[in-house]
């Protein structure tokens, strides 16, 4: 049994099959994510989990090296949420940049979050200095 961590087990065995460079997606419950992508759906009803307590958890397990977030997200406080969390500036895109992205993820995770553009694609870095 994990002593602490991420201990939803279809999730934390996702997230230990990632390597360097691939992509992941943390979703809101709305986002379109293509049929080959697989998906983790943490959702249970609308507004749990919120997507900021998954993006917490996620970041104690997962090294990201650098994140997209939509241009949109800037019209609320989530996109400098997402910045501090990560310790550096998510790159904004067009909204429809990220949503074709989801495509080339490796992993996508859903949450509850019924806030528009509540969405971050992260790419894996590695733990230890390149």
């Amino acid at each position: 049994m994990k002593r602490t961590g991420i201990i939803n087990a279809p999730l934390s065995g996702a997230l230990a099959r990632l390597g360097h460079t691939d992509l992941v997606v943390l979703a809101d419950a709305g986002l379109p994510v293509p049929p080959h992508v697989p998906v983790v759906d943490l959702a249970i009803v609308y507004g749990l989990p919120r997507f900021t307590d998954v993006l917490a958890a996620l970041l104690g397990d997962l090294v990201a090296e650098h994140a997209w977030i939509s241009r949109e997200s800037d019209d609320w406080p989530g996109g400098e949420w997402v910045d501090s969390r990560l310790g550096f500036a998510a790159e904004r895109i067009d909204h429809g940049d990220l949503k074709a992205m989801v495509a080339d993820c490796r992993l996508a995770i859903r949450t509850g979050e019924d806030t528009a553009y509540s969405n971050v694609v992260l790419r894996c870095g590695v733990p230890f200095a390149v």
